[in-house]
């Protein structure tokens, strides 16, 4: 698979690839992996692009910054239930988001220098109404969930929390990390 310059994040879900890029977000068949074939690109304007997967659902975050200008902040939602035609179903202005992880009902979402968020995605519809938490306090730049725990790495290092309750994060540890020059390159 060539796709040139850009790609963002490459998210393996079931049989399927979807690989985000700072000009869309392209959907492979990956049943036989040494030849995997492309489905569709859902497009968008040029954008810094990571993509998480769940279910019949794929969300999408865009976002300004130094690599990634003439785009906007927001959250996209789509619907992915026939690959081969990716559908939008909602779009929700955000500060400057980041990366994200999506676990059960709960989208984790890393909102730069304004913090991590936590929603409710069970209404697809409704996601900005359903904020559960704000930490305003990490600088969050990418989150991984497990099973009853975030990875978040930020300015301050990485962090762990405990999510049980994701109306209330629970700081399980921190790892204080020197910044490099290059750390804001992505910003």
């Amino acid at each position: 698979i060539n796709l040139g310059w850009g790609v963002e994040t490459i998210f393996p879900y079931e049989n399927k690839l979807f690989i985000g890029t700072n000009r869309g977000m392209h959907i492979f068949n990956a049943s036989d992996a040494a030849n995997p074939v492309k489905l569709s690109t859902y497009s968008h304007v040029f954008a810094c692009d990571p993509v998480v997967v769940q279910g019949k659902y794929a969300y999408v975050t865009l976002r300004t910054g130094n690599m990634c200008r003439q785009a906007t902040n927001q959250l996209e939602v789509v619907d992915i239930e026939d690959p081969s035609n990716p559908q939008q179903v909602a779009v929700y202005p955000m500060q400057n988001p980041h990366g994200l992880s999506v676990s059960g009902k709960n989208l984790f979402l890393c909102e730069g220098n304004y913090g991590l968020k936590t929603f409710n995605i069970t209404d697809k519809k409704l996601i900005a109404n359903n904020l559960l938490q704000h930490l305003k306090s990490i600088k969050s730049f990418d989150v991984i969930a497990g099973p009853k725990s975030l990875i978040v790495t930020g300015d301050g290092g990485v962090y762990q929390f405990n999510y049980t309750n994701p109306n209330s994060l629970l700081q399980l540890s921190k790892i204080t990390i020197q910044t490099s020059p290059l750390s804001n390159f992505w910003k």
